[in-house]
C-alpha cells in the first residue's frame, strides 16, 4: 500500500514538472509564462515580446512575433510595420524541469563478502526551464509609400496560414 501511495505521488509530482509547451496566446503571469506581451509606446510605435519554453526553436519564435506584431499593426488601422529594434534574451538552462540520474557500484571484501549497491536520483528544479524571448520594436505605418525593409501585416498573416478580419 505504501509503495502504491508512493508511487502515486511520485507520478503527480513529475507530471506537475513537465515542460512547458509553447502555444501562441498571450503570456500568463509569473516567470514561467510563455506567449506574446506588448505594450504600444507611441500611437504608430510598440514594443512586441514572445516568450517561447523549450520546445519551440528559434524560427518558431520568430514567427510568433511577427504575428504579434502584424496583429497589432491592422488592430491600430496600419497596413505595414517594421522592425527598428531586436532583442533575444535566454533565461534558465534545461530543457526539462526534472533530471533523473542513477548509480550502480560494487565492491569485493577480503573475506569474499560482495556488497553491491544502485542509486537513483531525481531532480525537480522547475525555475530552471530554459526559456527564450524575442523582443521586437515596431513602428507601423499606411499607404504604398512604406520602407523598403517593411512587413506588409495582411501578407505577414496570411502566409501564418491566419485570415486577418481586419
Amino acid at each position: 500500500m505504501i509503495r502504491l501511495l508512493s508511487a502515486a505521488v511520485l507520478a503527480a509530482s513529475l507530471g506537475a514538472c513537465a515542460p512547458t509547451q509553447t502555444t501562441y496566446g498571450p503570456a500568463g503571469p509569473g516567470d514561467r509564462a510563455v506567449g506574446y506581451d506588448s505594450i504600444r509606446i507611441e500611437d504608430d510605435r510598440w514594443r512586441v515580446s514572445f516568450t517561447a519554453g523549450p520546445d519551440a526553436g528559434p524560427a518558431a519564435l520568430e514567427r510568433y512575433a511577427l504575428r504579434r506584431a502584424a496583429e497589432l499593426t491592422l488592430e491600430a488601422g496600419y497596413d505595414w510595420f517594421e522592425i527598428v529594434g531586436r532583442d533575444m534574451t535566454r533565461s534558465g538552462y534545461r530543457d526539462s524541469p526534472v533530471g533523473v540520474g542513477g548509480s550502480v557500484g560494487g565492491t569485493i571484501g577480503s573475506g569474499g563478502y560482495r556488497s553491491s549497491g544502485v542509486g537513483i536520483g531525481i531532480n525537480l528544479s522547475p525555475g530552471q526551464e530554459r526559456r527564450e524571448t524575442l523582443t521586437l520594436e515596431i513602428i507601423a505605418g499606411s499607404g504604398e509609400d512604406r520602407p523598403e525593409l517593411a512587413y506588409d501585416a495582411r501578407q505577414v498573416l496570411a502566409g501564418m496560414g491566419g485570415a486577418p478580419a481586419y
